[in-house]
Parts: structure tokens; sequence; C-alpha cells
């Protein structure tokens, strides 16, 4: 790269990280941005957006900062628990099609439809997809991870099944020792803990048992763990406040 152009790269992404330490100052931006919430789950607007075909259920902003993530990490494997659809595992295998190599998606959920098990093994891209059936904080559903991801140089690993505190903190506790120094562990649905009181009247979460609480339950027994807030605060409009943790060594 030549001086003038390195010059001009980092002039660009100083004026960024300052827009986004802006943003992040700014309250009225910040409670418009919680606002936008409360007004569009109604209408549930993460449920309408696909990848390569299948539902994926997440907020756009969230597949953007993963991809970033995917390709600054460069997973040999990306562990979800959570499969609902399957379209998360399809965002995960393409960027790991791209990246080459052996790379695999393992996904694991309590109950796997046979509907969108079919979806998932009938995808182009089934070849880097392993699915699990069992709880995700099981004995033997771990070890099945386990044996997927043995001699394994990087592993990411994502969250987002059953978002009360007790399991979002087992998970986290069974699935953290996973991560390898420089990749991440993304929490879903921290968000929970910023919505109104009472918001989720049909759900076992809610404020103050959520997928947040036991992140910051678990960050006081470990120094592995940071929680990137740049992600965030870029994205404003995120389902994971608190959740992209960058693990910071083996």
């Amino acid at each position: 790269m030549n001086e003038d152009r390195k010059v001009t790269d980092e002039a660009f992404e100083a004026r960024n990280r300052k827009f986004i330490a802006d943003m992040a100052a700014d309250e009225p931006l910040a409670q418009a941005t919680r606002d936008w919430f409360v007004r569009s789950y109604p209408y549930e607007y993460s449920y309408h957006f696909k990848w390569m075909g299948l539902p994926i259920i997440q907020y756009p902003q969230d597949m953007v900062a993963l991809q970033e993530i995917i390709w600054q990490v460069r997973p040999d494997v990306i562990v979800e628990t959570g499969i609902a659809r399957g379209g998360s595992l399809i965002f995960s295998a393409s960027m790991l099609e791209l990246l080459g190599g052996d790379r695999l998606v393992v996904g694991i959920d309590i109950d796997i439809r046979p509907p969108n098990r079919k979806a998932v093994e009938d995808h182009p891209l089934a070849k880097r997809i392993v699915m699990i059936e069992g709880s995700s904080i099981e004995d033997a559903t771990v070890e099945a991870v386990r044996r997927q991801i043995a001699g394994k140089e990087r592993i990411l690993v994502l969250l987002d099944s059953n978002h009360t505190h007790d399991h979002v903190l087992d998970e986290l506790r069974l699935y953290a020792p996973m991560v390898t120094s420089g990749s991440y562990l993304v929490v879903f649905d921290t968000l929970i803990e910023n919505m109104p009181e009472d918001f989720y009247p049909d759900r076992p979460w809610g404020k103050g048992n959520n997928a947040m609480t036991a992140v910051h339950t678990f960050l006081e027994s470990t120094d592995r763990f940071e929680i990137d807030r740049e992600i965030q605060n870029k994205l404003q409009i995120t389902a994971a406040p608190d959740g992209y943790l960058r693990c910071l060594r083996d």
C-alpha cells in the first residue's frame, strides 16, 4: 500500500471512530432507538428477512456485524445454539464457504422440526452444516459439540436459544471455554433488558431475567472476555447490546 493511500485509510477509520463515539454519547438518539424497538416489536420486524432462501429471524444490522467478525476471525468452526428455521446456519455456512477449506457450522436446537431440518439439508450449503438435536446445556449435547471442534484452531460461538438468565448463564459457562483468543462469543437478545417491564408476558424471560443479566453475571467471574461496545455503538439497532464478547486469550 502506498503511503498516500495508507494515510487516507487511517484518516477514514479515525473519522469513523469519532462519529461512532459521538453517536454512543447521543442520548436523544439512544432514546429514539429504544422507542423504535418498542414500536416495531408488534410487527415482528426481525422475522421478515431471509438469507439465501431461509428465514433468518435476526436484525439485518447484526448480520452485517457478524460478517465483519467472521471475515476478521476466519473461524474453522462456528457453533450456534438455536436453529429455528435455519437461516442463521445458512448465513454462517455462506461466510465459511467464501473463506474456503473444511470449515464447519455446528447448529444445536432442543427441537429441530422436520420441515426445518429438511430445508437445511436440501440447501446447497448443507455440506458445511452439522445439526445436533438436544438441549444446549445437556452433557451429551456439549460433548457432541466438543467432538466436532476437536483439533480446530479458531472457534466462534453464537448463543440464541432460551433467553432466560439461568439458561444463558449455563450456556456461557459451557461454551465460553471453546472460544479461542481473538474470536467472539456473541449473545443475542440481550436487548430484552432494555425493553419495558412486562413486555414479554407470554415468555419465561423479561426485564431482570434475560441474556444481558446473564452476560453481566458471567463477566464478573472471568477476565477472558470483554464487551466490544464499538460494535453496538456503530450498529445502534442491535438485538445484542453488551452481547458482543471478544475473547482476549486462550
